[in-house]
């Protein structure tokens, strides 16, 4: 991998070097040539002639989704920071910039293949699985770390969670997706980013250990409650792909298609650890698959509902799944062990069920959902399947979290005018007890909780940004710690054990 990366740096060093010396004669040239060719020139060393990324990431319309156009062409003029990327505003005019900006936010006009002999020679091993030391190069509780993800500048932290200190600061891929998912023992992480690399990192030996690319477009990734494998769910091409999560080896290519032959892009899997299995989502097609692994292959159970599903959320046994239909008026529940659906839930305002919690209220488990399209949070008690309250709030969140040991649970106000505050709600009462504006006029979103749940880390969603620390009791915030975009924070005992008030 590090020889890969060192020749496109060199090559695009080369070419930086080359342009300016050729100087104004070679820019009077550039006039006269496509924007195609313009392209080749100076953007196919890193990014790939066929925009599928290299070095650099995938230049496609779908794996630019987080970028805005305006600011790829900042990116393509100034650079940016921290990565290879040089800015070419020496090197192009601003009618050649905003020309290759358009041309990258446009779909290719040749196919785009990704499929089994693509994923198995982009796999990188470093360090194979016990080649590394078993003892960490660093002191701390290893149950209570953090990784921040800052998408600022494809960053991650490495966070002390007692201390609230950064331990260490490494490069990611470009666009980190999906949250990254923990090995059993929490030694092991997997990052999944929007152009289908998958990252395995070493956190004792703060080292990459291998690589390995799924898909053109990936939306996340999942690791299997024995640790053995890793499961990827892909936008383009319509599949998912499993790995021997030691080394990454490719085990199994599933493309995801129905008896008819159409086909799906696949909204996202999960890990479901008391079946010792798997559970997509599918875009395109009204069904949810239930994957298990036998002998190295995946094997597909469908279960079919009379609607398509955009989002998951399971009860803490896993029996059943509910999920979010994508008329953003209502939901459905699974029988996970019969496939058939159960109950409907009224949940207008199209819930974000991928952020959801449970707690016990009453001697009863609920779960409670932000929606994407409406400011309410609604609480659903489980074993009715009746909602029992909704909650106003100042606009549509996108994150919950809370723990077993608080009293309160955490909702961001993410989109619309109000983004920049985060109400707090008493579990046992059912009422929000306080928002708060933690930087006025920037983005306040996702909470996590250290493994004890007596303190707690936001967000501010900005380039200039940082983590906020407060007590989970008292609410006031003890510490900020600057960031690039911290956009989520990710606890290890909190997602190995599965807490009830972290996502899965």
């Amino acid at each position: 991998m590090t020889l890969n990366r060192t020749q496109a740096s060199l090559t695009k060093a080369m070419l930086l070097i080359g342009a300016l010396i050729g100087g104004q004669a070679q820019a009077d040239q550039a006039e006269n040539i496509s924007t195609e060719t313009l392209y080749l020139q100076q953007c196919a060393a890193c990014h790939g002639p066929d925009r599928l990324g290299g070095m650099g990431p995938a230049l496609l319309p779908d794996n630019l989704g987080r970028l805005k156009q305006s600011e790829a062409e900042q990116v393509i003029r100034e650079g940016r920071p921290a990565t290879q990327m040089g800015g070419y505003q020496t090197l192009l005019n601003n009618e050649q910039i905003a020309a290759l900006t358009d041309f990258i936010y446009q779909p290719p006009s040749h196919e785009l293949k990704w499929g089994e002999a693509e994923i198995r020679s982009s796999q990188e091993v470093s360090h194979p699985q016990g080649s590394l030391p078993d003892k960490p190069v660093f002191e701390a509780d290893l149950m209570n770390l953090f990784l921040v993800v800052e998408i600022g500048d494809h960053h991650v932290t490495l966070l002390d969670g007692d201390k609230l200190e950064p331990i260490h600061r490494f490069p990611s891929r470009f666009a980190l997706h999906g949250g990254p998912k923990y090995s059993p023992d929490g030694r092991y992480v997997y990052f999944g980013s929007r152009d289908g690399w998958i990252t395995k990192y070493d956190i004792y030996n703060l080292k990459v250990v291998a690589e390995v690319r799924a898909g053109i477009n990936m939306r996340n990734i999942a690791v299997s409650a024995d640790g053995n494998y890793v499961l990827a769910a892909n936008y383009l091409p319509h599949s998912m792909v499993l790995f021997d999560a030691r080394n990454l080896d490719m085990l199994d290519f599933i493309p995801v298609q129905n008896d008819a032959g159409d086909s799906s892009r696949v909204s996202a899997v999960y890990t479901a650890p008391p079946r010792g299995s798997f559970i997509a989502a599918l875009k395109d097609m009204p069904e949810a698959w239930e994957i298990a692994v036998e002998n190295g292959e995946a094997k597909v159970r469908r279960m079919t509902t009379d609607t398509l599903l955009d989002d998951f959320f399971f009860d803490p046994g896993y029996r059943h799944l509910i999920g979010a239909a994508r008329d953003g008026k209502h939901g459905v529940v699974i029988d996970l062990d019969t496939g058939q659906t159960t109950a409907e839930l009224p949940l207008p305002g199209m819930p974000h069920l991928g952020s959801g919690i449970t707690w016990e209220y009453e001697g009863r488990r609920v779960m409670a959902t932000p929606h994407f399209r409406a400011g309410a949070i609604s609480i659903i008690d489980m074993d009715t399947w009746q909602v029992i309250k909704t909650l106003k709030t100042e606009g549509p969140g996108f994150f919950m979290r809370s723990h077993e040991n608080s009293r309160y649970a955490w909702a961001d106000v993410f989109f619309g005018p109000n983004a920049d505050k985060v109400h707090i709600i008493d579990k046992q009462t059912l009422e929000i007890v306080r928002t708060l504006q933690p930087e006025p006029g920037k983005v306040a979103a996702h909470v996590e909780f250290d493994r004890y749940g007596e303190k707690l880390l936001l967000s501010i969603w900005d380039n200039d940004g940082a983590i906020i620390v407060y007590d989970a009791d008292t609410l006031e915030e003890e510490k900020r710690l600057p960031m690039k975009k911290p956009s989520g924070k990710y606890n290890v005992w909190n997602k190995i054990n599965y807490e009830e008030g972290t996502s899965h």
